[in-house]
């Protein structure tokens, strides 16, 4: 039981804002040693214990403003999908046992497949805590751009079996030099399996170069009543573009091609209110090219609203839009609301803010800006391969991401920020975070982060990206990756209950 809750620990400390890359396979050895050879009962409550460990203080920026029990269910919701994976590493110690060579790669395909179930269900699942997103700062990154995230969680989740498989080796070896000759051979084996990915080719943007503005226009003060002082948000917004254009003006910046402004910068619907409409053209007049704008739109039905990123040009207003595909469950629609809004108000006193249910768009966000073609994502949607993988093949050439983190804290902007350093290398894009409060920043495509802005203040970054063209294998390659290795869980797992029964037999 200590050591599922250390296995979690190390996992927590491999992700920012703690960054320790390195603790991530020691996290995942030590959560295998402590499942293994146990009842698969057992074995679910310490994977139980690893997932409240490790998600609690990883997942506590959701509290921020809602309340701890909407927390606390994430956090057993989260932990629920590590006591199957217990489960499952206790039912194939008979694998493992018999074919002991086979461990770091059991572990591997295991761990795949607990977050490609994890990330799906239930409601679209929930890939926050992905081990690949624990990777920014590592050499296991460049993996991404040959299989994606999931390449990178196996790398990890091998990496710690290969650490296991060294630890416990030299108990079943015969002669004192094998042992240690044994153990000393895996554990260069996963530093060789770390270090590799410093000879993985990363893709280089070569397109034509276009200058982008992040303006990060801050809100007046943090929580959720930030929406009752939109049009603040909204002047800010405006106010430090018109800046902007003066710091143009006067020499002190570059001419930018186009300007980034973050999720709801304009919670005021434009197309229906004109102050909103003249305020966001007077910005666009101002510096003469075009603005993403983040925008809630009112939609035809009563209840109806959407989440878009809006490309808005001087004198022309609204010239190509994205519609946010993933709505976040509970945060921007309610499930099954007939059922589920009565036990959500018992929950939270703050489940009777979300009046209104946000819809879905059904197209990637591909969007023509001035002489750039960008890829819009919107807040929580870097989190999804498909989603991110699509505006790339759909002929992207930046990868936007747009996010309001005024909800939250700075963990929670810096752990979103290094999934958009993993979608860079993973696509070869040069990419951005735009954000109300912080963190905003440009990345390129080797995943390193350029001129961060600071939390809860306004800052305007302007920065010459390259456009990219091409695909690198893992766009190519798409969720190929990790079916095969969830097929190979099932497989897996298929084959332990067989071998169990026999042994009963």
């Amino acid at each position: 039981m200590l050591l599922s809750a250390v296995a979690g620990v190390a996992l927590l400390l491999s992700f920012p804002s703690y960054s320790l890359w390195w603790l991530a396979p020691i996290g995942v050895a030590a959560s295998a040693l402590a499942v293994h050879r146990r009842r698969p009962r057992t074995g679910a409550l310490f994977g139980f214990i690893t997932g409240v460990v490790f998600f609690a203080p990883l997942l506590s920026w959701t509290s921020t403003h809602v309340g701890p029990w909407p927390w606390v269910l994430l956090v057993g919701l989260q932990a629920a999908y590590f006591a199957l994976q217990g489960l499952a590493l206790a039912v194939v110690s008979p694998v493992v046992d018999r074919w002991r060579w086979s461990r770091p790669l059991v572990v591997g395909v295991l761990w795949v497949g607990q977050e490609a179930l994890r990330g799906r269900t239930p409601f679209g699942g929930f890939p926050w805590g992905r081990l690949a997103f624990s990777q920014a700062d590592a050499p296991t990154l460049r993996l991404a751009v040959l299989g994606g995230a999931p390449l990178v969680t196996f790398a990890v989740a091998v990496t710690g079996g290969l650490l296991l498989l060294a630890l416990t080796r030299p108990a079943v070896s015969a002669k004192p030099m094998r042992r240690w000759v044994g153990a000393a051979t895996l554990a260069l084996g996963a530093v060789a399996l770390t270090v590799i990915g410093y000879a993985v080719p990363l893709s280089t943007p070569s397109g034509p170069t276009v200058t982008v503005a992040i303006v990060q226009g801050n809100v007046p003060r943090m929580g959720l009543d930030f929406n009752a002082q939109r049009r603040a948000v909204l002047d800010n917004h405006v106010t430090a573009t018109e800046e902007l254009a003066a710091d143009v003006a006067s020499g002190k910046q570059p001419k930018p091609d186009l300007v980034i402004w973050p999720e709801n910068s304009s919670d005021i619907d434009p197309l229906r209110n004109a102050d909103a409409a003249d305020a966001i053209d007077r910005a666009a007049r101002a510096i003469g090219v075009p603005i993403l704008v983040g925008a809630v739109l009112i939609g035809q039905q009563e209840g109806q609203v959407y989440n878009v990123g809006l490309v808005w040009e001087s004198g022309q207003g609204v010239t190509a839009r994205y519609t946010k595909q993933h709505p976040v469950p509970f945060a921007e629609y309610m499930p099954l609301r007939k059922w589920i809004e009565p036990i959500a108000k018992i929950v939270t006193d703050k489940a009777g803010l979300l009046r209104s249910d946000f819809q879905p768009g059904d197209a990637s966000g591909v969007l023509k800006m001035g002489p750039a073609t960008v890829g819009d994502v919107i807040c929580f949607e870097i989190a999804y391969d498909g989603l991110v993988r699509d505006t790339v093949t759909d002929g992207a050439g930046l990868l936007v991401v747009q996010t309001n983190n005024a909800t939250f804290n700075v963990d929670e902007a810096r752990q979103q920020l290094a999934m958009v350093r993993l979608r860079a290398v993973e696509h070869g894009r040069e990419s951005l975070m735009s954000s109300t409060v912080g963190i905003s920043g440009f990345v390129d495509a080797s995943g390193r982060v350029h001129q961060a802005s600071g939390f809860f203040t306004r800052d305007v970054e302007v920065r010459q990206l390259h456009e990219g063209s091409g695909t690198t294998p893992a766009t190519r390659l798409a969720y190929w990756p990790e079916l095969v290795l969830s097929l190979a869980a099932v497989a897996l797992l298929a084959g332990a209950v067989v071998l169990r029964r026999r042994s009963r037999g």
